[in-house]
Order: C-alpha cells, then structure tokens, then sequence
C-alpha cells in the first residue's frame, strides 16, 4: 500500500509512519522540512509536486499548527485555522486531479468539536456548544468532508489529548511532577478525555483496514480522567512531595483564551463509534497508559 500523509513529521504523525513502515507500507509525506527521500518515503513540500498520474491507497490528514503554540491572539487564532483548512481544502482539491482517487481520507479533528458541557457524556452524535476551538473543528470537518463527493470514504478523527513519551501535551503536563510537584488545574473537576498515541495509530489502521467505517469516531480511550483524577494516576507512577494546585486566575494569566478553551473546561467523551465497530483499545485506563509511557 501507499499512503498520503499530511503531518507525518509531528508528534502523531511520526508514530503513524513508523507504523506503516513496519507493516511494508510506503508514503509520500507532505512537510514544511526539508527532508532527504527515504526508499519507502517520499517528502514533498507542496501538494501540487505531486503527479496526476500518482496512485495513493489512503490519505491520512494530520496537518495543523499546535494549538499551544502560541499565545491565542487573533492572528494565531487565524493561523490555527488556516492551517487545518487551507491543508484540507487542498488535498481535497489534488484528490479531484488526481486519475486515480483514492478510496479512503482520514482526517484530524479533535473533541473541541463538542464545546464545553461539563459533566455530561458525549458520544459521536452529541450536540454541540459553540465556541472558538468547537468553530475551529467544524470548519475543519467541514472541508474534508468535501471529499465524499468524489467517492471517497471520510473518516474525521476526533482526537483528544494524546499521550506518550517523547511530546505532545503530556511534556507540560508532567513537568511539575518530574519536580516533585503534584498538581491539577482550576477546580480539578474538568474532564480530560485523553489516549494512549499507540491506540491512535492503532485506530487509524482500523479504519484503514475496515472499508464499511466512514464519518466521526471519537479517538480517546474509554476512560476519561477529572484534572484530580489525572493528578491522582501521576502521583501512582512519579514520585511526588507537595500538591499544589494551579489556580484558574493564574492560568489565564498565563495563556489567555488558551485557558479557558482547552485547560480549565473539558470534554467527558467515550469512544462509541470505535467500539461499536469492535475496536479494542491497548490502554483502556490512565494507569495502563502511564504505566507504559514510565516503564
């Protein structure tokens, strides 16, 4: 097989290649580095690099600027968006060039397509409340859904926080407690809805490899954790002599709109789709995961 990859170079991306190469897949990787060919992978810096006559498997869309990148102002908020939708727009437009279109699109979205509801659970076909990171994910799910018009099965990839070694959010999330320090956010009470980065590798695979799955699927592990509930796993697996919780005033000093949008609200969200179509997932529970990131 070979794949289309947008954001193969990131955080998630990487694992996803390395996956695929480990199965004897090859790709083409869109990236804004400028990288030496591999014998099974190919970078290209622009879409329009690509051959009409070129055939591609599968694409899988990962592209997008990091959401704590960056202080949200208008202009980083302008940049988060175009980002997603631009990429997304483009692919959709290689793939009505393209001779041969490709069967299947994954794409990225996250579970800020939800909004913020507190303590209620959210499956694939809850309602939504409005917001900039809810705008943001519709907009991007919007675009890549285009893509059905061609033909092409579409999978949008909710994703919450990813964790493992190495990156993503969880390189801030630990550093306090990497100082001995325990500590949760806010109140404590917001949901995180996070997952292992290897059972999204291994969601994407099966949606991959299922051709009767198409629409939303909800990529977090099936047991979603409070600020506390996380705090408390942490202390299980890093050695820790004071807790000292980080006030929601102090937070918004610090990043702004970030905080409210992403650190001190939360989603409380399970992965119905993936399970009802039989997916199992590796790290069910915070401590599994963490257990495994640790060693």
């Amino acid at each position: 097989m070979h794949y289309l990859v947008t954001g193969g170079t990131g955080f998630i991306g990487a694992a996803l290649i390395e996956a695929l190469r480990e199965k004897g897949h090859a790709m083409t990787v869109l990236t804004r580095q400028a990288l030496p060919d591999r014998s099974d992978c190919r970078y290209v810096n622009d879409l329009d690099e690509i051959e009409r006559g070129k055939r591609f498997d599968g694409v899988i869309n990962l592209a997008g600027a990091s959401l704590a990148g960056a202080r949200w102002s208008e202009r980083y908020k302008r940049e988060l968006i175009d980002s997603r939708v631009d990429t997304t727009r483009g692919l959709v437009e290689l793939l009505k060039r393209l001779d041969h279109t490709p069967p299947v699109l994954l794409s990225g979205s996250a579970i800020g397509y939800y909004g913020h509801h507190g303590d209620e659970l959210l499956a694939e076909d809850s309602e939504v409340t409005p917001g900039f990171a809810q705008h943001l994910c519709q907009q991007w799910e919007a675009a890549a859904l285009q893509a059905e018009s061609l033909g092409v099965r579409v999978c949008l990839l909710r994703l919450g926080v990813v964790l493992d070694s190495g990156g993503g959010a969880l390189v801030d999330m630990a550093r306090p407690f990497a100082l001995g320090i325990a500590n949760w956010l806010g109140d404590g009470r917001q949901w995180l809805s996070w997952v292992h980065r290897q059972d999204v590798v291994a969601a994407m695979s099966f949606l991959l490899e299922h051709p009767t799955l198409s629409g939303p699927f909800n990529v977090t592990a099936p047991e979603p954790v409070t600020s506390r509930g996380f705090c408390e796993a942490m202390k299980r697996h890093r050695r820790t002599v004071l807790t000292m919780p980080v006030p929601a005033a102090a937070m918004r000093l610090l990043v702004g709109e970030m905080a409210d949008e992403l650190l001190l609200n939360g989603q409380r969200v399970l992965p119905a789709a993936l399970a009802a179509a039989g997916f199992e997932f590796a790290f069910p529970t915070l401590d599994e995961a963490l257990a495994d990131i640790y060693g």
